[in-house]
């Protein structure tokens, strides 16, 4: 599974919070390795289990993305716009997007807005509509939109849109074909309306019941020019393994055990230590009685813009973290 076509293959998809049913679909249709029964929940989880007799564990990548929807046409046919998920103003101007029947538009602030002070009441996206009814007729109050940008290589990283989250789906899916003899009960979650609170990974973790957990992100890296650090990994640096983030506290088992296959494995990795932002680790850890859980992180550069960056040997590494867990030898719940 190519890196650069697959993520071409995924972004492709429609995908926002909510519209998750073409990526799934995707997901679905490529999934690698031994798969012994498919199912998709009530919310919309992808969920693709390799049954064993051992303990329980679920391995969640979320599937949805970031993304803007319609909340006014103004009589010019300009589109006035909310959130779905994580936006910042000025992240995201003249970014081009997309909707999902083919239209196309540009992100633009009011030319009296005041640049320093930004917010999403200041943009607007123009669909080259010339007026509302034009714009109406194209376009309804509640549509949504997503980045209309291309994926790239740039020497050993990719650039691309939606790294958040599809470039964890991927590492999730090279791990799928890694994975060889295993007693463990694998399940392969890949989870919906991640990005506007964590919704779709608690159904899925309460209906599943899992022994141990384990969610693949991505992680902000710290390595930026003037950064604050409020991230602890870097591109290129290996496998982030998860201590804390502000939805989850690691189990320190979970910790130890994933440093423990990384060293026995020779898999680069690194400490993910951030302090804003959550992943479905949350959710899952605080399930029913509590679940063990862990996180392995691919590290990114400019989360939630229309151009994030990553470290392809990172997927690898934390593909590969991910199948040894997967056929590791893990304790019984007491």
């Amino acid at each position: 599974m190519e890196l650069l076509k697959t993520l071409q293959e995924l972004n492709a998809c429609f995908g926002p919070s909510g519209e998750e049913k073409e990526i799934r679909e995707c997901i679905r249709r490529i999934a690698p390795g031994r798969i012994d029964e498919v199912r998709v929940d009530a919310l919309g989880n992808l969920i693709l289990r390799r049954k064993g007799s051992g303990p329980k564990v679920l391995f969640a990548a979320h599937m949805d993305s970031i993304g803007l929807i319609v909340t006014h046409i103004e009589k010019e046919g300009f589109l006035r716009f909310g959130n779905i998920g994580g936006l910042v103003a000025e992240n995201i101007l003249h970014a081009t997007v997309r909707f999902k029947n083919g239209v196309r538009g540009t992100i633009v602030p009011d030319q009296s807005a005041d640049r320093t002070k930004l917010s999403l009441n200041d943009l607007y996206v123009d669909i080259g509509a010339e007026s509302e009814q034009q714009a109406s007729s194209l376009i309804r109050i509640g549509d949504t939109a997503v980045y209309d940008a291309p994926a790239n290589l740039a020497g050993g990283r990719i650039i691309s849109p939606y790294l958040d989250n599809r470039i964890s789906c991927i590492a999730l899916l090279w791990a799928m074909e890694q994975i060889g003899e295993s007693a463990n009960d694998l399940y392969f979650v890949f989870t919906v309306q991640e990005e506007p609170g964590l919704r779709g990974a608690k159904p899925a973790a309460f209906e599943i019941d899992p022994d141990y957990g384990i969610v693949c992100d991505v992680t902000p890296a710290g390595d930026q020019p003037g950064s604050k650090h409020y991230g602890s990994s870097s591109l290129g640096g290996g496998a982030a393994i998860k201590v804390m983030d502000t939805s989850v506290i690691c189990h320190p088992d979970m910790v130890d055990r994933l440093r423990a296959l990384a060293e026995a494995g020779s898999i680069p990795y690194q400490n993910d230590v951030i302090v804003r932002g959550g992943t479905d680790a949350g959710p899952i850890h605080t399930t029913r009685g509590g679940v063990q859980t862990g996180g392995i992180s691919v590290p990114c550069r400019y989360i939630h813009t229309p151009q994030e960056m990553a470290d392809a040997e990172d997927v690898t590494h934390c593909a590969s973290l991910m199948a040894a867990f997967a056929m590791s030898r893990l304790p019984a719940r007491s």
